[in-house]
């Protein structure tokens, strides 16, 4: 335990470059009013609307509130989402000089609309997906690699956040895997849908459905995971990997056969898991900056993410609710 305070209290002020698809999640709220004449659906009366960061910008929000100095690299668009991320990141004094602006494509956004009446519990009833299908223009990406050349000098640690989206190109990739070895600086992906093209990252982030896409069979025992996990991590040249396994806790796999299974914090208050990820891979790379071993950063990240699971929507986690959390183990 004392281990894990003392890392927690040399996070404030980690240098951290997260690149990815930024997203803002958006919780339309509004009470059921009635039945529609025109159709058999719900009518809402609209009583509010929250932005707040999703994607990679959430990954950036809670290595912010993590206590980092954060550096965030995405595309967003000439919108009101983007104005309101811009408006967030500056309020958790996140660095905004790597976002470049597509008046071509929107913000991505995620409309949940959200239901409720008196008598009933509110409930998400749709989401509502915005994005561009189509891949960035070589402008844009010429910008992006411009704007990353220029703060990786300054930072110690990075996270790649895929979303599927395109904002980590081929030769995106590239640069962060010529740059960071050479100058001893730790990486981490989270790729949902396109881990293996991330060879030569340091650490590897996946849930537990993810994994078992990779290796294209069900993980139905912990033999499954460990063989799932070896394949992924010698396919990738990685130096280990760190699969969530939602109730079960996670698991972090290293190059060296090291094993390390870590039960979930608090299975008995999970209320919503969304981003949750993200928080564990904030917590993670910020961890091993601060001089924490892998299997030091990977207990830090499940504290930290069993706290994001307790609240509901996409959340943060400060780093006094880390540090609450760890001296709760006493």
């Amino acid at each position: 335990m004392e281990e894990l305070l003392y890392i927690a209290k040399h996070m404030k002020g980690k240098k951290i470059l997260v690149i990815g698809d930024i997203v803002a999640d958006v919780y339309l709220d509004g009470h059921i009013s009635r039945i529609s004449r025109e159709a058999p659906v719900l009518i809402l009366d609209k009583v509010g609307e929250k932005v707040v960061a999703g994607g990679a910008a959430n990954v950036a929000a809670n290595a912010a509130t993590l206590g980092a100095e954060v550096y965030v690299i995405g595309v967003i668009g000439d919108d009101k989402y983007a104005d309101e991320l811009k408006k967030k990141f500056k309020e958790l004094g996140i660095h905004v000089e790597g976002l470049v602006r597509d008046k071509s494509r929107p913000t991505i956004s995620k409309t949940r609309v959200i239901a409720g009446g008196r008598a009933t519990v509110s409930q998400q009833i749709v989401r509502i997906d915005s994005e561009c299908k189509e891949p960035l223009s070589k402008k844009v990406e010429v910008e992006i690699l411009t704007k990353i050349d220029k703060i990786l000098p300054q930072v110690e640690g990075i996270i790649l956040s895929d979303y599927g989206s395109g904002t980590i190109t081929s030769d995106v990739r590239t640069l962060i895997k010529v740059f960071a070895p050479k100058n001893k600086i730790p990486t981490m992906v989270d790729s949902r849908y396109n881990i293996g093209e991330f060879e030569g990252i340091d650490y590897i982030k996946q849930n537990d459905a993810e994994l078992a896409a990779y290796a294209g069979y069900p993980l139905n025992n912990v033999s499954d995971l460990i063989e799932a996990s070896t394949k992924l991590l010698t396919k990738l040249n990685a130096n280990g990997a760190l699969i969530t396994r939602g109730e079960q806790g996670m698991s972090l796999f290293e190059r060296d056969g090291s094993t390390h299974h870590i039960p979930v914090a608090n299975v008995t208050e999970v209320y919503d898991v969304s981003g949750a990820g993200d928080t564990c891979v904030a917590a993670f790379i910020i961890a091993l900056t601060s001089g924490a071993q892998p299997s030091v950063a990977a207990r830090i990240s499940n504290l930290a993410a069993g706290i994001a699971v307790r609240k509901l929507g996409t959340a943060t986690v400060s780093i006094a609710e880390l540090i609450s959390a760890i001296q709760s183990l006493r």
